[in-house]
């Protein structure tokens, strides 16, 4: 069912008719002209009848070619839509195949927080597409509920690696060519797909989940100082949250400065200006769990991610000698205390999707109500909730409901008061 307050973030992107299953990506790239050139064949379902399949592609993308279940058919390419003409209706239930073949020089799409999706380097590629930029970089149905598996098949320079989502399938050269094929059995969610290029030497950080770190030769051994307490922290986690959800980890620690860390499933993308703040390597991995494994249907509940990972930062530090939750808690609550009460947490508008007290409100959320339920019931809260919606969508009216369950009174008006008024409630 579709969600009136959801769509009105952002609607322009996906379509609620069908559902696709599986993304096959061939892209060969071409790093100095920063030209891509791709075939994508999505695996789907159709939801309801269909006379027309809607994909988001952003415009630079030239379309040459589309085919329904093979056969050649008509389409329109235009406003970052790709409207594909099947020919006859797809009833609803059935199972279809569209096969785009494109090319263009990529590049980020804008939005209210800057660039987002393709982006080219100094030296090699980036994706960081959260929240509506895979359309830059390949014809998906961009909606965050509608999670798929993936193949990946990059094609570049030799001298390139090339780093993305799931485990390398394999890895062949022909000439000054080579071909990284990267597959992720997990379902995700089209904007945290993300290929990684680069000059970089690809390293195994030690610990029970298998984790690489991929880095340019001269910020290796800086790289892996820095991640030196990753399998602490993914063992810290695994006791709050439950196991790693997924099959491996990767870092990629890019040449370039980032202005933020980049969030991909089973991936974390950082810059060497980011490495000093440990804090960051604990947020982007809690994302593993709240975000990537469980992954919010609406935008709205952006909180679900964020004050998650947020709250993720403070579990750290309590638990390798820093500061306890409740002095994070104590001093965001002052600070937030100051500022401007003027937005829902549940339901902040997209101007304010990554507002800094979209965060902090959603860890301080957490926090209250690990003293509302006490430390036992608040556990076995998360850990249900990371098992009951494992590689799902999440809602927050999900969440609350969970937690209901562990609470000996209602939680109605604790919810009302963290979730769904402006005013910052008091911490106990």
């Amino acid at each position: 069912m579709i969600d009136g307050r959801a769509v009105r973030y952002f609607p322009d992107r996906g379509d609620e008719g069908y559902s696709v299953r599986h993304y096959d990506l061939a892209l060969d790239y071409r790093p100095e002209p920063n030209r891509l050139a791709g075939v994508a064949t999505l695996s789907a379902v159709a939801n309801e009848p269909l006379d027309q399949v809607r994909l988001d592609l952003g415009t630079p993308m030239r379309v040459a070619q589309v085919l329904v279940g093979g056969r050649r058919t008509k389409f329109t390419h235009r406003a970052g839509k790709l409207r594909v003409n099947p020919g006859r209706w797809l009833p609803e239930g059935g199972a279809f195949t569209v096969e785009v073949r494109y090319s263009g020089n990529p590049r980020p799409a804008p939005s209210p927080w800057g660039p987002l999706g393709w982006e080219q380097l100094e030296d090699g590629a980036l994706v960081a597409s959260q929240p509506i930029g895979a359309s830059s970089w390949f014809p998906c149905n961009d909606r965050p509920s509608d999670k798929a598996t993936y193949q990946i098949a990059i094609t570049t320079a030799a001298p390139y690696t090339v780093v993305c989502n799931g485990r390398l399938a394999s890895m062949r050269r022909a000439g000054s060519r080579a071909t990284w094929v990267y597959r992720e059995s997990a379902p995700m969610a089209s904007y945290l797909a993300s290929v990684q290029i680069g000059r970089y030497q690809v390293g195994e950080l030690p610990g029970r989940v298998p984790q690489r770190l991929a880095a340019p030769a001269a910020g290796m051994a800086r790289a892996r100082q820095a991640l030196a307490r990753q399998d602490q922290m993914m063992r810290v986690f695994g006791e709050w949250f439950g196991p790693y959800p997924f099959d491996e980890y990767a870092v990629v620690v890019t040449e370039d400065d980032l202005e933020i860390p980049v969030e991909a499933q089973s991936m974390s993308i950082f810059g060497p200006n980011q490495l000093a703040e440990e804090r960051l390597v604990a947020h982007e991995l809690a994302h593993q769990w709240f975000g990537n494994s469980l992954t919010l249907a609406y935008w709205r509940d952006i909180w679900l991610h964020e004050g998650f990972a947020c709250y993720a930062e403070w579990l750290w530090s309590e638990a390798s000698g820093g500061e306890p939750a409740a002095a994070h808690a104590r001093r965001w609550h002052a600070r937030l205390a100051a500022r401007p009460a003027d937005f829902v947490l549940a339901d902040p508008g997209p101007k304010r999707l990554f507002d800094d007290r979209v965060y902090k409100r959603g860890a301080l959320t957490l926090h209250a109500l690990r003293e509302r339920l006490g430390e036992p019931a608040f556990r076995a809260v998360l850990h249900e909730w990371t098992d009951g919606y494992r590689h799902g969508t999440v809602t927050t009216g999900r969440f609350t409901e969970l937690a209901a369950r562990y609470a000996a009174e209602s939680l109605d008006a604790f919810f009302m008061a963290w979730l769904y008024s402006e005013r910052l409630p008091p911490l106990s």
